[in-house]
């Protein structure tokens, strides 16, 4: 068993340097003055070095193993950055069942839980060990001769996940326990990962400010890196860990909970350091009144206290029910409703570059979820209702569906932040940022990281080159990895470089690679939608296709020629020319035609006459066999016709496919034509 330096490191520490034995010595020394540092500061709360003081340490430690890697133990404090990814987490069966608590929040119910216990004890007064209840993803750690050996998610209480390469990069987890404070031989403890708010909202508005969909709650945010495939991924993240109790000891136990938990900390894990030991219900009761007032000032998300008889043979006594110890209850909080806090105000970057202010809030329940980020909208509609960071907001979902602050709440006495202002340069990318109108955008273009991302996934999209499975995760893998730097960059994508990524097998990797061969070839109108240029919509892109039948006939067209078609204005005319005057689009657009994509044109002669179908009107009902929906209203559209979702008496045909709706009856009702597929096709042809 390897020795422990924790409480009896050697006065003069062994020089850096010389030989392989000298460099062992050396190396075992910083190991354990930076676990003993470790200790100090995330279970004791009391460092002794600076933070400069303690990365000098570190980084001598990681280049004297960099010139000696014989020497790299998995226990080392530099094996946290993380392992190569793997293909699925394992599945591991947990030393004791992992159980859930009963939740109750009435007073009567607490009142009720302690007259029980006494009753089935058969004493007049109880003593409980009271603790937060963490908002975070339960675990169980096993330590083998005081080296942590594996980890694993709760899962379904008996079989969870194994993240061991992702819970060593935990930096408040002790790789080693203190082995002169003689842990047992064998120890397994649950803890639970979290991630602090400050963390938290750091995290979200990195995230927010590059487009990316920001994390609901810290809760989330720390089961969604704990179960990464990637651990470098989970390393980046801000992840701790409290542990809270001994689930299976090898020396025997002590004799009380809080014993335990004092065993725990001796041992060098980090442990509640909000807790209170009661000896009455009415103790308890008075802890919970005072640690929901100070709720908002703790460094992390609670919500409730977890109270538990703290004598050991009198848990034995009480025994379990299926799901839940009958010794231990969750006294959770009153949720909090609709009011809440402007804890940030960030900048999300958009697919066109739209700046939007968003506020990341104290997490707040509205409707029944949880709401941790709100649009503003835009930089008027903020100075309108003077939303700042600090203030309290009311917060509703318009629509029952997007989160938005409905109005401040005045504080009496409170003493406001400075306004809130756009910022000058894109966040992502640093490019200045240009304004139009009410709304401010970055002009960097396929440069800004947070417009790429955007870009790609629109150009992916159904309603565009129709790439299925390029969706948000996939393509920011590809986008972070520097696989792909434009649209361009898709159609040289190989196997070699899709299978190292997340989520991606061999079956995947060739479906993925398939649907982008299949999408060479594409339609003028759906190229033009997946170009992302702005103003330029699903509408916009079919006109523009009707007019000018070619892209190199819109793209030299001047603002003059675009005007002159119904429906074009001047913003999306000059949008248009700005689009194609700039180099880097025209080179992407030349770029993807040398890679073989495809644009099928319609030259456009203006002495022909009127399109076969043109002020026919169609309306499809059911599935059909031969099109998709779009492929039909896109043979309709090119013809001249138009396609609607309703039918009226001012309709020309209803196409109808197999199981079809309501809309034949209604077209028998108004004597509307009914035309099977068949049919459809017969005069498409024609």
């Amino acid at each position: 068993m390897p020795h422990d330096l924790f409480d009896n490191l050697p006065a003069d520490p062994p020089p850096s340097g010389g030989t392989s034995s000298s460099a062992m010595k050396r190396i075992d020394w910083l190991r354990q003055e930076i676990r003993r540092h470790d200790y100090l500061y995330y279970v004791k709360d009391r460092p002794e070095i600076s933070d400069g003081e303690y990365d000098r340490l570190f980084r001598e430690l990681s280049e004297l193993e960099s010139a000696h890697p014989d020497l790299v133990t998995v226990d080392s404090p530099t094996q946290r950055v993380g392992a190569p990814p793997l293909d699925e987490l394992g599945k591991v069966r947990h030393e004791r069942p992992m159980l859930s608590l009963d939740s109750i929040v009435d007073l009567a119910d607490v009142l009720a839980f302690d007259q029980r216990m006494k009753r089935e004890l058969e004493i007049q007064q109880i003593e409980y060990t009271v603790e937060p209840k963490f908002d975070g993803l339960s675990v169980e750690l096993v330590y083998e001769q005081g080296r942590l050996v594996r980890g694993s998610t709760r899962g379904d209480g008996t079989i969870g996940e194994d993240v061991t390469v992702n819970l060593r990069t935990i930096r408040s987890l002790p790789l080693h326990l203190r082995l002169v404070s003689s842990p047992p031989a064998h120890l397994a403890v649950r803890g639970e990962v979290y991630m602090k708010l400050d963390d938290f909202h750091a995290l979200n508005r990195t995230i927010t400010e590059r487009g990316d969909e920001a994390f609901a709650n810290p809760r989330n945010a720390a089961a969604g890196s704990l179960r990464q495939l990637d651990s470098h991924i989970t390393a980046t993240r801000p992840l701790v860990i409290t542990c809270y109790e001994a689930m299976a000891i090898s020396d025997e136990p002590p004799d009380s909970h809080w014993d335990e938990l004092e065993a725990l900390a001796d041992w060098g894990l980090p442990i509640p350091s909000h807790r209170r030991r009661c000896q009455t219900i009415e103790e308890v009761i008075a802890f919970h009144r005072e640690t929901e007032q100070l709720r908002d000032d703790l460094p992390y998300e609670i919500d409730g206290l977890v109270v538990k008889v703290n004598r050991r043979d009198w848990q034995e006594q009480l025994g379990f029910k299926s799901r839940s110890p009958r010794w231990a209850i969750a006294f959770k909080f009153a949720p909090r409703k609709e009011i809440t806090v402007v804890q940030d105000i960030v900048v999300s970057v958009g697919r066109t570059g739209t700046l939007t202010p968003v506020a990341l809030l104290r997490p707040v329940e509205v409707g029944g979820v949880t709401i941790s980020r709100a649009t503003l909208h835009n930089a008027d509609e903020v100075a309108r209702k003077d939303i700042r960071v600090g203030d309290t907001v009311k917060v509703e979902r318009a629509g029952d569906v997007i989160p938005a602050i409905a109005e401040r709440i005045p504080v009496p006495g409170e003493s406001r932040s400075d306004p809130f202002t756009m910022p000058d340069h894109c966040p992502v990318c640093g490019s200045a940022v240009g304004r139009e109108g009410a709304y401010y955008y970055c002009t960097g273009q396929a440069g800004c990281v947070a417009q790429l991302k955007g870009a790609i996934e629109h150009f992916a999209s159904k309603q565009a080159l129709n790439i299925e499975g390029l969706g948000k995760k996939t393509v920011a893998q590809l986008v972070d990895q520097g696989l792909v730097n434009n649209l361009a960059d898709l159609y040289r994508l190989t196997r070699n470089q899709l299978l190292p990524l997340e989520g991606f097998a061999e079956k995947s990797t060739t479906l993925l690679l398939d649907a982008i061969q299949q999408s060479k070839n594409v339609s003028l109108d759906r190229f033009l939608m997946g170009l992302g240029i702005r103003q330029v919509g699903q509408h916009i892109a079919k006109i523009l296709a009707k007019e000018f039948g070619t892209l190199d006939a819109i793209m030299y067209a001047d603002e003059a020629r675009l005007q002159a078609v119904k429906e074009i204005g001047p913003e999306i005319s000059a949008s248009l020319v700005s689009y194609f005057r700039e180099d880097s689009n025209r080179r992407v657009i030349d770029q993807l035609r040398s890679l073989g994509l495809v644009i099928e044109e319609r030259p456009v002669s203006y002495s022909t006459g009127p399109l076969p179908l043109a002020g026919k009107t169609f309306v499809f009902t059911g599935g059909l066999d031969g099109y998709s929906r779009d492929d039909a209203k896109r043979l309709v559209e090119t013809q001249g016709g138009a396609v609607t979702s309703s039918v009226s008496k001012h309709t020309s045909y209803v196409v109808v496919g197999h199981d079809p709706g309501s809309k034949l009856d209604q077209a028998k009702k108004l004597g509307v034509t009914v035309l099977s597929e068949q049919e459809f096709t017969d005069l498409i042809n024609r």
